[in-house]
């Protein structure tokens, strides 16, 4: 590929903020997205933002006790457009943001901070009931029904004696019917953890050495493809997740991506095998997931294994000399994206030739 073809990555609009932002999300069907954090005063804070002409306009403001730390749109219609938020001191909110005085639902959900959420079957993707998932510092991950007062609908925790690890990030997929739903957990000590909610079970379980910073499926709303997972010292792993081996699990492709820690990592939703990056010194690397020839092949006893394919390097651009701690793509505008860093600034980047590739 030529550099004339190749994707550009452009920081059309960024702006500084004066607060600590932890996570940014697109509002579904609006040039909106809201930002999360806190102030250093020690509250929490949730921005709403419009881009007019080529700059972004706040349209509200909602201050709050605690630190607010993620946020997901994953589990509302797209008629209510409500937010669900994950906070410092373990409660989940959900709100909306015409409205936003009281929580439309509140829940003490952990003991200690949340650290990850993601919703599914709201915005008409995924099938199943509406579910909120949240990771938490307490070692537990739990699924939330929003119709469904006070207690989790799963809960999946450390066993009687074993030792509790951070959980630092949360994935829904394979929702492509009403009963089949799973969710992934990434943990501090590099466990992955993949629970099937129809079977109440744990699946599959491996270990990446590194903290698992972000995990996503390429797809919620599919039978299970590929999974990245985001780790410390600057790997990724994408595992294809359509075949598992009863010993050896999924095949897997690991990626050196950054110098430092990889923070997120985030599909293009209108083309599943492009995703994005962000790393620990302050970089985005755009890449592309190649499937090899054969997805699955038999062992020497004759059961089928999964094949990984190769990943290769589309685009990079380093924007601030700090963490982006988040980063979210535009459900309805192709290559346009939100990313925000530890040096307080929020970027609006275009990213463009994406339907070449």
């Amino acid at each position: 590929m030529s550099a004339f073809e190749k994707p550009q990555i452009i920081a059309h609009i960024q702006k500084g903020f004066n607060y600590t932002v932890f996570d940014c999300k697109w509002v579904p069907c609006s040039a909106k997205f809201v930002t999360m954090g806190n102030f250093a005063r020690g509250t929490g804070v949730i921005q709403l933002y419009e881009i007019q002409h080529g700059d972004l306009k706040l349209l509200r403001e909602i201050e709050k006790a605690k630190p607010i730390k993620c946020g997901t749109f994953g589990a509302t219609s797209l008629q209510q457009r409500y937010l669900a938020t994950g906070d410092f001191g373990g409660n989940l909110h959900i709100w909306n943001l015409e409205a936003p005085e009281m929580p439309v639902y509140s829940v003490k959900g952990h003991k200690e901070i949340i650290n990850a959420i993601d919703g599914v079957g709201g915005l008409g993707i995924g099938e199943g009931a509406p579910e909120i998932v949240t990771g938490s510092r307490d070692g537990t991950v739990k699924v939330w029904d929003p119709r469904q007062k006070d207690d989790p609908v799963a809960n999946m925790e450390p066993v009687q004696g074993e030792n509790k690890r951070d959980c630092w990030t949360v994935a829904f997929g394979n929702a492509y019917n009403q009963e089949e739903r799973v969710v992934c957990a990434g943990y501090d000590n590099g466990d992955i953890k993949l629970f099937d909610l129809r079977n109440m079970a744990l699946r599959w379980e491996t270990n990446i050495k590194n903290g698992v910073c972000s995990l996503e499926f390429d797809r919620k709303d599919i039978s299970m493809n590929k999974l990245v997972a985001t780790s410390l010292e600057g790997k990724f792993h994408v595992f294809d997740m359509r075949t598992q081996h009863p010993t050896k699990g999924f095949a897997s492709v690991s990626e050196k991506a950054h110098k430092s820690t990889v923070w997120q990592v985030r599909h293009l939703p209108q083309n599943r095998e492009l995703f994005l990056t962000a790393g620990g010194a302050g970089g985005l690397h755009l890449w592309k997931y190649e499937y090899p020839i054969q997805r699955s092949k038999k062992d020497s006893e004759g059961i089928e294994m999964g094949v990984a394919g190769s990943v290769s390097l589309l685009q990079n651009v380093t924007l601030s000399t700090q963490p982006i701690s988040s980063l979210d793509w535009s459900p309805d505008k192709r290559g346009l994206c939100v990313c925000s860093s530890f040096d307080q600034t929020v970027r609006v980047l275009i990213i463009t030739k994406l339907n070449k590739i």
